[in-house]
């Protein structure tokens, strides 16, 4: 026992030493083997005064002196089956195609290292560079015409500051659904219950829906109108008589503002710009699909995410549900969505056209 007395924190690295075979003993445990060692008691005796046999503590300390330092011996445990030169070859194949499933990236990788590689391998590489599956966003395709068409018009409005774009009376339709179909998607059963109508997924062939329209401005939301059933431009007049006309003079209070909606055939009807025009409206030019430039679609997006909470299972449920949620918008949530509205311009010049999701 003469010549290997070391301090107590040297001991303390090696006690993190782990046997190997059986389970590994305690930190505190191996603590108590270093410092009845530095006081030079026997390894049988230290064995029998913590319990432990003697192969045990004997191992521990031989290890010690044959390694002569503290370092972790390296574990004997069977190599890994991707290097690290596969795991970024399977990164990148990843990022390339991003929307194949596991199975077919399992089988890609099989057929690239030439090696049995396990779902289960590939799902915790996958894990390792922090990639995992997310629901994709939804976007409209853009062609390179209507690209070209957005980012001309997102040049054209970039020097518009957020004064400017706070006299935008914004507008849009949407689609509300009741969820049956969502509902009972997953299910908590064993095997023989998958027969039992309580563990069934509850689905209908066409859910009720209501349209919505809606309006907003960073001063505050405007006027609500919700049907049944489509729309065509006799009936969209209606709607900007009833309720647009209304909310601009709240909202406003006879200061100048801009009108915007999309380029729906309801809105870019002859008959509705004819009665845009004796009204003197001012409506702001817009590019053909780009919901995502408009900051009411964003929240359509919040509404919607909490109908999915509230599951109404009537179309009056669903109404009043709709009508709650719109008049619980805050306006600091309006202004800071109409202040964003130059930064998303300057993400489309950056994409060349292509918008991005608020």
């Amino acid at each position: 026992m003469i010549g290997y007395k070391k301090s107590l924190s040297e001991w303390q690295c090696l006690s993190e030493v782990k046997m190997g075979r059986g389970s590994p003993i305690p930190p505190m445990l191996r603590r108590k083997i270093g410092q009845q060692y530095q006081k030079g008691v026997s390894q049988r005796k230290i064995a029998k005064s913590l319990k432990l046999s003697s192969s045990t503590v004997h191992n521990l300390i031989q290890r010690f002196r044959e390694s002569g330092t503290i370092s972790v011996r390296k574990g004997q445990g069977r190599k890994t089956i991707l290097d690290s030169r596969d795991l970024r070859a399977l990164r990148q194949h990843c990022i390339t195609y991003r929307n194949a499933t596991v199975m077919e990236i399992t089988t890609w990788a099989q057929e690239y290292f030439q090696n049995t590689v396990s779902v289960n391998t590939i799902h915790r590489a996958i894990r390792r560079y922090r990639l995992k599956l997310y629901r994709s966003k939804k976007k409209p395709y853009l062609n390179m015409i209507q690209k070209l068409s957005g980012f001309l018009w997102a040049k054209a409005h970039l020097k518009w500051t957020v004064a400017k774009w706070k006299t935008v009376l914004w507008s849009d339709e949407s689609k509300c659904e009741v969820l049956f179909a969502k509902l009972g998607r997953h299910v908590i059963r064993t095997k023989e219950d998958k027969d039992n109508p309580s563990c069934y997924q509850r689905s209908v062939q066409k859910p009720a829906s209501l349209m919505v329209w809606g309006c907003m401005s960073a001063c505050g939301m405007g006027s609500l109108h919700i049907w049944k059933g489509t729309i065509n431009a006799e009936r969209y007049i209606q709607v900007l008589e009833q309720h647009m006309v209304p909310s601009r003079c709240c909202l406003f209070q006879g200061r100048p503002c801009i009108f915007q909606h999309d380029n729906a055939r309801p809105h870019t009807a002859s008959i509705t710009t004819s009665w845009l025009r004796r009204r003197r409206i001012r409506v702001l030019k817009w590019p053909a699909c780009s919901p995502d430039l408009s900051p009411i679609e964003n929240i359509w997006r919040i509404i919607k995410r909490k109908i999915r909470q509230r599951r109404p299972k009537t179309v009056e449920q669903l109404e009043a549900c709709i009508r709650q949620e719109w008049d619980n918008i805050p306006i600091p949530k309006l202004k800071q969505l109409v202040s964003s509205v130059p930064r998303c311009l300057q993400t489309v010049i950056k994409r060349r056209g292509d918008a991005t999701q608020w």
